[in-house]
């Protein structure tokens, strides 16, 4: 059965969306806001696409191929952090969860769980946009791929490979292990790691960086690589090479 998409455009100039502008997937049960989220995101050059509630799957979504999903928590048909975790079983796609909450657990359960980013209700429209580029512009710039041991880090996809193995890193993850990997057999202060996590516009709080180092060890060790990132008492963390 074929799924239903809105396709949201409120610019009256003319263009070809599916070649010029990143695809973002709108999941907002609130319909206002929905349309509020799609008009900022079409004035600033993005194509705006919202799943009818009762449409709401991983396997629809992933049928849409969205660039970003901007995933409201609190989505009546789905807990949208249990959504967020089945779409990461699946899928890097960057998702940035959306909520009425102002809340720290909730920030650091979403992060926990893979999302890219987090925002509050009433969000702040340039914020918000700025948040969405930072995620784009990384993307596109980190083009490379790297190596640790047998390991092969692709930084654009945010895939480590070993064999025929493979794991998929969430955007944070991808920016604390490439920062240990160019700074290997060093020790890497939890202030640097912060000051690199905010210099690529990701506004995290202490607890939620050690959700996301020991989120990233747990994947390391799916590799086989069970000690890689070794904690200095008082001092940081040090990736060992040898």
């Amino acid at each position: 059965m074929s799924i239903s998409l809105y396709k949201i455009c409120y610019n009256n100039k003319k263009r070809n969306v599916d070649d010029i502008m990143k695809k973002i997937l709108v999941i907002e049960d609130d319909l206002s806001i929905q349309k509020e989220l799609a008009s900022l995101l079409e004035n600033s050059g993005y194509q705006a696409i919202c799943l009818p509630l009762n449409q709401i799957s991983v396997e629809n979504i992933l049928k849409v191929k969205p660039d970003l999903i901007l995933l409201d928590i609190n989505i009546p048909v789905s807990n949208g952090e249990v959504l967020l975790q089945e779409i990461r079983k699946k899928s890097s796609v960057p998702i940035v969860m959306v909520t009425s909450r102002n809340n720290e657990v909730d920030e650091v359960l979403s992060m926990s769980y893979g999302a890219d980013d987090y925002i509050t209700k009433p969000y702040n429209p340039t914020i918000l946009l700025l948040r969405i580029g930072a995620i784009f512009k990384r993307m596109e710039n980190h083009s490379e791929e790297l190596v640790y041991k047998d390991l092969s880090f692709n930084i654009q996809k945010g895939v480590i490979t070993r064999g025929e193995q493979q794991i998929v890193l969430t955007k944070n993850e991808m920016i604390i292990f490439h920062y240990l990997l160019t700074h290997k057999n060093q020790i890497v202060t939890r202030d640097e790691l912060m000051t690199d996590l905010w210099n690529n516009d990701e506004y995290i709080n202490d607890n939620a960086l050690t959700v996301n180092i020991s989120r990233l060890r747990n994947k390391l060790k799916e590799v086989g690589y069970y000690e890689a990132i070794e904690t200095r008492k008082g001092q940081g963390y040090i990736l060992l090479c040898d």
